[in-house]
């Protein structure tokens, strides 16, 4: 399978992490994309450098006035004078009918949901970076590829349209889905990362021409909290158009793999003719998480499972952390989508 992979992802490395009242390191580090390039290797999948795309297909998806935060805010955050080198929220709008502030800070808490996406200096390059890395990945299942897989740091699918959260900054999931639209009339996403892509959902929620599918650990006990609960299904135009398959504490690999037989009806019913999967390894049974307990072998028949559904498939790497088997669970994935391609 042809993989695309910018080593310039490095660059953007996060320091700050608070968890549970306790600053720690975050676990978004660039050794995760080492470690899945060994998963690559270990494959022995062509690895291609990205394309250039420029800011038109993140318009597509966000908003101008979010695009242009995440190009200046680290100039602007530096400009204060007695400012951290990354941005951390200490503010945010909350419940109640808001104002677009001036201030950096309050643009901060108003463009980022929580304290998981610290921005530095090299954040928007390898953000952008992350997007065309998935968008060279489109275009080669639009030029006739059964599928490629897009190895993309930092993730994307926690970013609403205009706000950054849970490590991502442009989802870059949805910019694929929305670029495939331009080939294809029906497109489905199919996110199995542990944590609900409460992003995702929230930038097609009101639309019918794209479905979303969700498995993922139980919001009521893991982040996004709000989000991600099986009664959300759309609205308008887009309701019956979302489905949340939230799965217990603890899921193993068959309660997995049940979830993805109830995704894989939904999304042949919806009858799409391309398909974004939204690759999040942390459900695995070693992930620092230890939310839902993937083995290994059920990350290769999730990857079969997907396959099945037989429709040209953008892989998109979301989250999956620092683990002793991160890119066997990668290379599992692959082996099991291309044995049953």
């Amino acid at each position: 399978m042809k993989s695309i992979f910018d080593a310039a992802h490095n660059d953007h490395d996060p320091q700050f992490f608070l968890q549970r009242g306790q600053v720690r390191r975050t676990t978004e580090v660039p050794e995760r994309a080492d470690r899945l390039l060994a998963g690559l290797n270990q494959g022995k999948h062509e690895i291609l450098p990205p394309r250039r795309f420029g800011l038109g297909p993140l318009a597509a998806v966000h908003t101008p006035e979010y695009l242009d935060f995440l190009a200046t805010a680290h100039a602007a955050w530096q400009a204060i004078g007695d400012s951290g080198p990354e941005i951390i929220p200490n503010i945010h709008p909350s419940r109640y009918p808001p104002t677009y502030p001036d201030s950096i800070v309050g643009r901060a808490g108003w463009h980022m949901a929580d304290t998981a996406c610290p921005i530095g200096p090299a954040t928007w390059r390898a953000a952008q970076l992350a997007a065309d890395v998935a968008l060279t990945a489109a275009e080669l299942v639009i030029g006739g590829e059964r599928a490629a897989y897009a190895l993309c740091r930092p993730p994307g699918h926690h970013a609403y349209a205009d706000m950054a959260g849970g490590f991502c900054f442009l989802n870059n999931t949805a910019i694929v889905a929305q670029h495939l639209r331009r080939r294809h009339d029906r497109v489905a996403i199919l996110d199995v990362d542990v944590h609900h892509g409460n992003g995702t959902q929230g930038i097609f929620y009101r639309r019918g021409d794209v479905l979303t599918v969700s498995i993922h650990a139980d919001p009521h006990f893991l982040y996004p909290f709000y989000w991600g609960h099986a009664h959300e299904r759309g609205e308008g135009a887009g309701e019956g158009c979302n489905l949340n398959l939230p799965l217990p504490y603890g899921a193993d690999d068959d309660r997995f793999l049940a979830a993805v037989a109830r995704a894989t009806d939904r999304i042949r019913m919806f009858q799409p003719t391309a398909l974004v999967l939204a690759l999040g390894l942390d459900a695995s049974e070693a992930d620092p998480y230890k939310a839902l307990a993937v083995t290994t072998a059920g990350f290769e028949r999730i990857g079969a499972a997907v396959a099945g559904i037989g429709l040209p498939t953008v892989i998109v790497q979301e989250g999956g952390y620092l683990s002793s088997i991160l890119g066997d669970n990668l290379a599992a994935t692959l082996h099991g989508f291309e044995s049953a391609a």
